[in-house]
């Protein structure tokens, strides 16, 4: 009787880190400001959040622009490099995210057919920080690069 409840206990634990293993990137991530470098004119997302929902993925970013006001804009798809809508943001109508490997992304925001935004995402091999290289095209039509690291809540 015991060594079927420890068996069965080791499958429930097997097969809760597989689950959490299969997507590095699904959390909470908060911006670690004394470890990031935002250019000028950049939105600085402080809060982004992934989470599986069936066979897609729901992104939620909150931050602040540029002005200092307040940014929440939402992303539902899948990483194949697709474009899918994105709501709340004025910057850009649609992302596509297509995965690299286990811990890398590569992201493109649109503003109609015009790419406005690019980024690689990565995250360490440890699950712990997420960095962000993004090239973004501001409103004036300048290029601002920034590089942000996150750390998962």
């Amino acid at each position: 009787m015991k060594v079927k409840l420890i068996f069965a206990t080791l499958i429930v634990c097997l097969a809760t880190a597989a689950v959490f293993a299969a997507d590095a990137f699904t959390g909470t991530w908060k911006l670690n400001e004394a470890k990031s470098k935002m250019g000028a004119g950049a939105v600085k997302n402080t809060t982004v959040t992934y989470e599986v929902m069936g066979d897609t993925i729901k992104v939620t970013l909150d931050g602040v622009s540029s002005d200092g006001k307040a940014t929440h804009d939402e992303w539902t798809g899948k990483y194949d490099g697709k474009d899918y809508p994105v709501t709340g943001n004025p910057m850009t109508d649609t992302r596509a995210y297509k995965k690299v490997n286990d811990h890398t992304l590569e992201a493109t925001g649109k503003k109609g057919d015009k790419v406005v935004l690019t980024a690689k995402i990565t995250v360490s091999a440890d699950g712990k920080t997420r960095t962000v290289v993004s090239t973004q095209t501001t409103t004036d039509g300048k290029k601002v690069t920034s590089t942000a690291v996150y750390d998962k809540q």
